[in-house]
């Protein structure tokens, strides 16, 4: 990699971390929905993956995770504060885990829409096509990774919160906890689709 490459992919990682940081305190600070904060940090890190590729991706979701963590020890995420206070290594690592795996599937699903597109520039719809399956992967990932760990890792949580909300686990977890988050999640992140085309599109002319 030449020197100004490298300076290039470190500035515009160093830019897509502080957006990481900077949305993810703002969602956590002003935004609730039910007892945690959504994840508004989808799009930075699919748009940083989609650029420099899925280690970036791993990278951009392992700072995400690390904020969502700190997050939770200080209490700006209620839910996340509940599950710190009874197991912080276990909340760190869902937390950590989560994020690593979303930005990493996000880095593999550009590079498919890179594979796709290759020798054809204008099967745009091919492109718009590719994005959105990214930025449906990586809030997937991330909800399905958080499910599964509190499901397996807290479930006298999961049962509590459950309770009383007058649900069974299976019912919350899919009517509560996955159709507000996880639909939050994929709006955004299906919005900002067609700036992911563009910024794959400038990538394929440089």
């Amino acid at each position: 990699m030449r020197a100004h490459e490298k300076t290039r992919r470190l500035t515009g990682l160093a830019l897509m971390t502080a957006i990481v940081i900077v949305l993810q305190l703002v969602a956590s600070a002003l935004v609730r929905v039910g007892v945690f904060a959504p994840t508004l940090t989808l799009a930075p890190i699919l748009i940083g993956a989609a650029i420099y590729g899925p280690k970036a991706g791993a990278y951009l979701g392992g700072v995400f995770g690390v904020v969502v963590t700190i997050t939770c020890i200080i209490g700006w995420d209620a839910g996340g504060n509940a599950l710190w206070n009874a197991n912080p290594f276990l909340t760190a690592l869902i937390c950590i885990v989560k994020g690593v795996a979303a930005g990493l599937a996000a880095g593999l699903a550009a590079g498919l829409v890179y594979r796709a597109v290759v020798g054809d520039s204008l099967a745009h719809g091919r492109m718009i096509a590719g994005s959105v399956a990214a930025g449906i992967v990586s809030p997937v990932v991330n909800t399905g990774i958080f499910l599964l760990g509190l499901f397996f890792l807290f479930p006298s949580f999961l049962e509590a919160w459950a309770t009383s909300a007058g649900q069974t686990v299976l019912t919350y977890m899919i009517f509560t906890m996955v159709s507000i988050n996880f639909a939050l999640e994929l709006v955004i992140n299906l919005v900002l689709s067609t700036v992911i085309v563009r910024v794959i599109g400038a990538r394929m002319l440089r």
